[in-house]
């Protein structure tokens, strides 16, 4: 297919208000309950047994899509039939992960719907950028695949609900790719903080600052690249000219497609943060921040800082590009602070730091548990087998991700932001509402809750 998008499978556009309203509140009531991942439900027929081959299908073959394939070929059961990309050069890379893994050559499709019409394909991973998330997650629940879908969640908050929805509807394992959350020793500290011996934490703190990330320029729009369907690539994201800077990696500086370094690193250390602190939402988010040092043609801010008001503590983000000495001599982490200590944390370890004041927390040092992908897709290798929910079940991928968004909402309005997680809507700003919601370019639609 090429540069007129067929309709989706279903045509509904999203309505996110009465039954949002009902899911969302029977998700807080089940608080911890939803985060333990409890059984969603026996095997049936047709989904892979604890002893069959899983079918596995990449969207996305660009360097993440690439390398969350590697770690699925990493486990002996997986197979991959089909690899799909709107652009050959991509697709030739996802065959050569599969190839150089040992594994048959699989055929190509540019188009993700081919894919989701394959009976050989029991689960799909969704490694596309971000503003084409939640189109091929619930499509793809709706053909009856199970899903590894590249974090944020969604481009938008009212986007990653109707992918709850729709994980929930069609009883499908959802999993996001966010590998911290299997990384042995954040879990540890995460559990530290919960037992209660840092006291009580007050504040938390997450930061980026990231000295590598490189300065675009300003190229000029040209006509697209052979080779990729641009307008494909474009899919329900408003019709811009092609320019290289707007697509491929730097896709996450524009608002178009992504929210920058906060849906990009935020939802990772965000993640990392909230582990510790339970399923509660913030009440308000406040932002400021900028474009200070990159001189390019981004939208989204190089500099930021966010601070959330929760219900009984302080979330404050920070991400900073340019530059790399970032806080407490970490380029990037997490930080929790109690009455009775700190704990820093990074993918080097965690330190605890005690009170001054206090006696009763032993400061130590803990060494790091080392990459954490390979135990990310394990798990929800393992969960598709079981139908367990995964560590990263979509219902928690999509309150991190909400988090994230809000921030960034705060920052484009310039205004503080109240938060109503019932309805998931900002209650005192209307405009900023409108971004909470999802807008797509015609004939592009995505499925509603009560259709999903």
């Amino acid at each position: 297919m090429k540069n007129q998008p067929e309709p989706p499978i279903k045509h509904s556009a999203v309505n996110p208000v009465n039954r949002r309203e009902f899911i969302r509140k029977a998700a807080l009531l089940s608080g911890a309950v939803a985060l333990a991942g409890p059984f969603i439900r026996s095997t049936r027929a047709g989904e892979p047994g604890p002893n069959e081959k899983i079918r596995v299908a990449l969207i996305g073959c660009g360097g993440q899509g690439s390398r969350d394939l590697g770690f699925f070929l990493d486990n002996p059961e997986v197979d991959c039939p089909v690899v799909c990309d709107v652009d050959d050069s991509h697709l030739a890379d996802g065959v050569k992960v599969c190839t150089g893994k040992g594994r048959p050559q699989p055929a190509t499709a540019q188009d993700f719907r081919r894919v989701l019409e394959r009976k050989d394909v029991d689960v799909v991973i969704v490694a596309t950028p971000d503003h084409w998330h939640a189109l091929p997650m619930v499509m793809a629940c709706q053909a009856g695949k199970d899903v590894y879908v590249e974090k944020p969640l969604a481009k938008t908050i009212a986007e990653g609900r109707a992918m709850v929805t729709a994980a929930r509807r069609h009883n499908r394992i959802v999993q996001m790719g966010s590998q911290w959350r299997s990384c042995n020793h954040i879990v540890e500290a995460a559990e530290l903080v919960k037992s209660g011996k840092l006291g009580k934490i007050s504040m938390v703190r997450a930061w980026a600052w990231l000295d590598w990330q490189p300065t675009m320029g300003r190229p000029a729009d040209t006509t697209p690249p052979a080779g990729l369907d641009y307008d494909l690539w474009l899919g329900p994201a408003p019709a811009r000219p092609y320019n290289l800077n707007r697509c491929h990696y730097n896709f996450r500086w524009f608002w178009d497609y992504a929210g920058g370094l906060m849906t990009d690193w935020g939802v990772h250390l965000l993640n990392m943060a909230l582990m510790g602190m339970g399923p509660e939402a913030p009440k308000n988010v406040c932002s400021s921040g900028g474009i200070y040092l990159q001189d390019d043609m981004r939208e989204t801010p190089d500099s930021q800082l966010a601070v959330y008001e929760f219900p009984s503590y302080l979330l404050v983000w920070e991400h900073k590009s340019g530059m790399g000495v970032g806080l407490n001599g970490r380029s990037w982490g997490v930080s929790w602070s109690g009455t009775e200590g700190t704990i820093l944390l990074n993918d080097n370890g965690y330190e605890v730091v005690s009170e001054k004041r206090q006696a009763n927390l032993e400061p130590r040092k803990v060494k790091p548990s080392g990459a954490p992908h390979p135990q990310h897709v394990r798990n929800f290798l393992d969960c598709v087998k079981s139908r367990h929910k995964p560590v990263l079940d979509v219902e928690i991928g999509h309150h991190v991700s909400s988090v994230a968004h809000l921030g960034n909402l705060a920052y484009r309005t310039g205004q503080k932001l109240t938060w109503d997680p019932i309805t998931e809507k900002i209650t005192n700003h209307p405009e900023a509402n409108k971004l909470v919601e999802v807008k797509y370019r015609k004939p592009w639609k995505l499925p509603d809750a009560e259709r999903a």
